[in-house]
């Protein structure tokens, strides 16, 4: 890959993160915007969980994925594809503040993402950018979506921005993503499966009550990927989508479909101020 391919490859990525940038600036278009339904009460599941559930995301030595996390660092220092590249040869090691050679770091891309793909006319999530590195700059193989290495990029990303507010104007108007974030309000509230159950009713209706021994979270999405002792690995925020369905006999979508991207652009915006807790841990 030349320096003109590189280039260019850069210039699309920073697009996105620029569109959310300056969507970030109409925040004072207050007419335009939407209440949250949980008010000044918005709450991690990390507040309900467990202490000892707690303590293992507290301590990075003590997270049980964190070995899939770290050992993701090896893939984005590695030449990869047939263009012979890595993620550092555009964004400068994974921690590095000043984002390399072409001033894009990771730190603080988790807090800003589903973005919006000027290319594709849509959201894309972290995954699905990885995925569209790879196989249009990198000119190597997609990661599926749940295999060890996507679970890994994701989640030593989203490190890279913990502590730092998810920020998301999607409910204005004016925002490029909001068609996507009215689709996902729409999923949200819609009641589906044989226990003809939305979201809603667990997440916002009940969030903080009891169903059997565990306590119902507002469903909130900053700590993705999540380590969960139920799956014994990491797991991405539509695999977490997928398990919903099924508990409520409804039929799922696929990892990376349209109706969960919307889904996920809603979710970032119920959750908007939360900050980025991934790689966290979870029941």
């Amino acid at each position: 890959m030349n320096f003109k391919t590189i280039t260019a490859a850069v210039a699309v990525l920073g697009a996105g993160l620029a569109l959310s940038a300056c969507n970030g600036a109409n925040t004072t278009a207050a007419v335009d915007q939407v209440p949250n339904p949980y008010g000044d009460n918005v709450w991690s599941g990390y507040q309900t969980a467990r202490s000892g559930v707690r303590a293992m995301q507290d301590d990075d030595f003590e997270n049980p994925g964190m070995p899939v996390y770290d050992a993701a660092e090896e893939l984005y220092n590695a030449d990869d594809g047939v263009a012979g590249v890595s993620c550092a040869d555009c964004h400068g090691a994974v921690d590095d503040a000043k984002g390399g050679r072409f001033g894009i770091p990771m730190k603080g891309v988790a807090a800003t993402y589903p973005a919006y793909d000027v290319e594709d006319h849509k959201p894309i999530n972290i995954e699905l950018r990885i995925n569209k590195c790879r196989t249009k700059y990198q000119q190597a193989k997609p990661f599926k979506y749940e295999s060890d290495a996507m679970l890994g990029m994701t989640g030593l990303i989203a490190k890279q921005s913990r502590g730092m507010p998810r920020m998301t104007t999607a409910d204005s108007k004016g925002d490029v993503l909001n068609p996507f974030w009215m689709q996902g309000q729409a999923f949200y509230y819609q009641r589906r499966g044989q226990l003809d159950m939305a979201c809603s009713h667990c997440h916002e209706d009940n969030a903080g009550n009891m169903v059997r021994a565990e306590t119902l979270s507002q469903g909130q999405s900053n700590g993705f990927p999540t380590y969960r002792l139920k799956w014994q690995k990491p797991g991405s925020l539509h695999r977490r989508f997928r398990g919903c369905n099924k508990n409520i006999r409804a039929e799922p979508y696929g990892y990376g479909s349209d109706e969960y991207l919307a889904l996920e652009t809603y979710l970032a915006w119920r959750g908007r101020g939360l900050p980025v807790e991934g790689p966290s841990v979870r029941k």
